[in-house]
């Protein structure tokens, strides 16, 4: 958390905007397209960076069946960015949208618990609850903003369901109030 470390992408994720510019252009959904450099504004302007994984799937994760230890591998898009974009992508991967809105804000919850804990041990000045308000406020901007790279990459994909569907239109709609 806070590291500016050498050597690593400015930006982490395979899918952020700025290496992304034909997947823009290819969008046929010209609000999102629009709100895309406000999205990834929102998310590169957190307060609380950390080094992401940047291609955090679940095929990514080593789960053995013997110890409660993860193993992740595959870090080509490691780099500077909000949390909350490895946690958008991971949860993505590992459940339906059904699945998705049903267990999405015990798995956040969850995941906050135990960042607030390594936080409290790592950097015990940082006010874990501060980054837990921000981090669930990014949240849904993560999540829309992997679903727009989806929608001009693979418009297909099983990810672009209803579920995704309906964060990101709450994102638009937020955007587009405080634009006014």
């Amino acid at each position: 958390m806070g590291t500016k470390a050498q050597d690593l992408w400015k930006v982490g994720s395979y899918w952020h905007l700025a290496t992304r510019p034909d997947e823009l252009a290819a969008m046929h959904d010209d609000d999102l397209r629009k709100a895309a450099p406000l999205m990834d504004t929102v998310l590169n302007d957190a307060v609380y960076q950390t080094l992401i994984h940047g291609d955090a799937k679940l095929a990514n994760f080593c789960f053995p069946k013997q110890s409660g230890k993860v193993a992740a591998v595959d870090f080509q898009y490691i780099g500077h960015g909000c949390g909350m974009k490895d946690v958008a992508y991971f949860l993505g991967s590992c459940l339906s949208d059904t699945e998705h809105e049903q267990h999405q804000e015990a798995l956040l919850s969850a995941y906050l618990t135990q960042l607030k804990q390594a936080l409290s041990i790592y950097h015990p000045a940082m006010d874990g609850e501060t980054v837990e308000a921000e981090w669930r406020m990014l949240m849904p901007y993560a999540q829309a903003d992997f679903y727009r790279f989806l929608v001009g990459w693979m418009p297909t994909h099983w990810k672009i369901n209803p579920y995704n569907h309906h964060i990101t239109q709450k994102v638009l709609r937020q955007l587009q109030q405080s634009d006014s």
